[in-house]
């Protein structure tokens, strides 16, 4: 336990940051929270000089800490907290400076916080007042009077590119911010732009959390909406389309209505929808220049080349690999493998190609590797060309070519074929042209080959008709017992008769498991239930019709005797007299003896 706590101690990131308001109106106090997720050390903090600002109380420190455990895991959470209460001196625009606090000997500092003081006195001349607000009108007529609580510029949608003027193939990074200065609660109907004239590739958002900025002499809370890397494929003036956002702002204002004369009124929350839309983007994308290598295939940025080369020494008829590995930064996914040159004696395969490329603002870097595999036929010693790969450098506005050394290949005679083979040279075919197949070709064997056939087919065999007729013979008994238990389900009665005897019996269990538990009336009932249910379901007797008489008349008709008709009014009653009769003399046990067996005599008599 004491590892697991220093572990808890030592583990987790240390956060020092400051929280604000956004706007703060002249002559209202506000605080400035200064927090962090540690202790600590002594006497190091150093607050901020609070310029234009003055300090009405502070600085008050609270602290607390929790331990918790989860499945073995400790986890320790800290909160140190400084607050200042402040009081603007002026409108306009003001900085919460930077805070420094040491922990564990290392320095923190906060981010200067920019906080927009606005004078309430002279911006409420213009524009609708609170007064007109809080007048009972329309719901229609409020909502607009809703679209007024928001300057125009309280929400902003902006497209910021990295740069505008690019060579064709050179990436730029474009991210649409979205500015507020309003509390926003959803967004609808956003629309990005398709980005014609580029490849495009979206960004993952590094830090999603929101951030101060000033704006046109305002301070925004910001957050970045998306975030693309682009490339451009042509050259020219490309435009990039505006992108639009439906931003719902969330409007609180006092309620005039129902106003409780102890406790006041309570306010009014509307979610005003305001479109904005991000400015075009013009960028001028610039040809790459003239004279380009022969090895250059599209490749912008800033590129390395290592070559793995095959061995200098190989017998004829074997397979080695040539690999290229070009790594760097640019437009990786637009690489393409470079052109290796080989004897015509060579069988050279498809390009192989491995990469990992990751995306980032500073652009895609990775790597890519081509093998190339081959095979030698020909013996002798081969010169191969180096294998250039060239790209373009936008710092230096030049081609750079990179290239592998000049290889050697000796290719020894294939020593696991038999004796000489075989060489097959044609008119105007040189040493180097000629394959050497070895034993690839057999000899045609000559002669009675005895061939035979080793096995009938299936297709319209015996036992392909057998079965056909299995299957068609299966399908008709199925469809005629469908056909028969659709008929009976049909016939209520004969449903009932058939599920008599299996009631029954879930009665007679019920009835027994009240005996054994000594309790007398849910027996008597439950053994009542279990004799009339069987007689009006096998018979098909209506309830209303459910009689001694009529149930003897029924037994007689099927050929039951006197006796046994005599035998069910009998267990009857007694269950009938038993059931209320605490004095009765008839035992649970006699009776449930004699229900079951009658039962299962007249089932047995009514089969005959």
């Amino acid at each position: 336990m004491v590892f697991a706590f220093i572990s808890a101690m030592a583990d987790g990131k240390v956060t020092f940051e400051v929280s604000t308001p956004l706007t703060v109106a002249l002559g209202e106090a506000f605080r400035v929270e200064f927090s962090l997720n540690a202790m600590p050390d002594d006497n190091t903090f150093k607050a901020p000089s609070f310029e234009g600002f003055d300090v009405l109380a502070g600085p008050a420190t609270s602290k607390g800490q929790s331990i918790s455990v989860i499945n073995g895991s400790m986890t320790r959470s800290v909160n140190y907290t400084i607050t200042y209460v402040l009081m603007p001196q002026g409108a306009g625009n003001a900085t919460i400076g930077q805070a420094e606090i040491a922990v564990d000997g290392s320095t923190y500092h906060t981010t200067p916080q920019p906080v927009d003081i606005v004078d309430e006195a002279k911006s409420s001349g213009g524009g609708s007042s609170s007064q007109d607000v809080g007048e009972p009108r329309e719901e229609t007529d409020r909502s607009g009077q809703m679209q007024n609580q928001i300057d125009k510029d309280d929400i902003l949608l902006r497209a910021v590119a990295s740069r505008t003027t690019v060579f064709k193939g050179e990436p730029l990074r474009v991210t649409f911010k979205l500015y507020q200065r309003v509390n926003i609660v959803g967004y609808e109907d956003v629309k990005f732009p398709s980005f014609n004239g580029f490849w495009a590739q979206e960004l993952d958002a590094d830090n999603v959390r929101r951030k101060r900025e000033t704006f046109n002499g305002k301070v925004y809370e910001t957050l970045v909406a998306r975030e693309f890397l682009l490339y451009p494929q042509q050259t020219g003036t490309l435009t990039i389309d505006p992108a639009e956002i439906t931003a719902v702002a969330q409007v609180v204002v006092q309620s005039r209505r129902n106003i409780d004369p102890f406790f006041g009124g309570g306010p009014d929350i509307y979610n005003v929808p305001r479109k904005v839309s991000s400015s075009k983007i013009t960028v001028n994308v610039k040809p790459l220049p003239a004279g380009a290598p022969e090895s250059f295939s599209g490749a912008v940025g800033r590129f390395e080349m290592t070559a793995k080369l095959p061995p200098e020494r190989l017998a004829a008829n074997s397979a080695a690999t040539y690999s290229v590995k070009i790594s760097g930064t640019g437009n990786l996914s637009f690489v393409q493998a470079p052109k290796l040159t080989l004897p015509t004696s060579f069988e050279q395969y498809n390009v192989k190609t491995t990469e990992s490329i990751n995306t980032s603002a500073a652009g895609i870097t990775g790597y890519r590797n081509f093998e190339y595999p081959f095979i030698a036929r020909a013996d002798g010693t081969y010169d191969i060309l180096p294998l250039e790969f060239t790209y373009f450098d936008p710092q230096r506005m030049s081609y750079v070519t990179l290239g592998s050394k000049p290889l050697t290949l000796e290719i020894t005679p294939d020593s696991s074929a038999g004796g000489e083979p075989v060489m097959m040279q044609g008119r105007g075919v040189s040493k180097e042209e000629v394959k050497l197949l070895g034993e690839d070709i057999r000899f045609i064997s000559l002669g009675n080959l005895r061939l035979h056939e080793k096995r009938n087919p299936f297709l319209f065999s015996g036992l392909y008709w057998g079965l056909l007729a299995a299957i068609f013979g299966l399908f008709a008994l199925v469809y005629v017992r469908l056909r028969r238990r659709i008929r009976d389900s049909h016939n209520v009665a004969l449903v009932r008769g058939r599920r008599a005897n299996k009631v029954a019996v879930q009665r007679f269990r019920m009835a027994r498991k009240y005996m054994e538990a000594q309790d007398r009336h849910l027996f008597y009932e439950e053994m009542l239930r279990a004799l009339w249910g069987y007689m009006g379901d096998k018979f098909n007797i209506p309830v209303a019709n459910l009689t001694k008489e009529n149930v003897r008349e029924e037994l007689h008709k099927r050929g039951v005797s006197e006796e046994e008709s005599a035998r069910f009014t009998t267990i009857v009653t007694l269950c009938d007299e038993a059931q209320y009769s605490p004095l009765a003399s008839a035992q649970m046990s006699e009776v449930y003896t004699e229900g079951v067996d009658f039962i299962s005599r007249i089932e047995s008599v009514i089969k005959r």
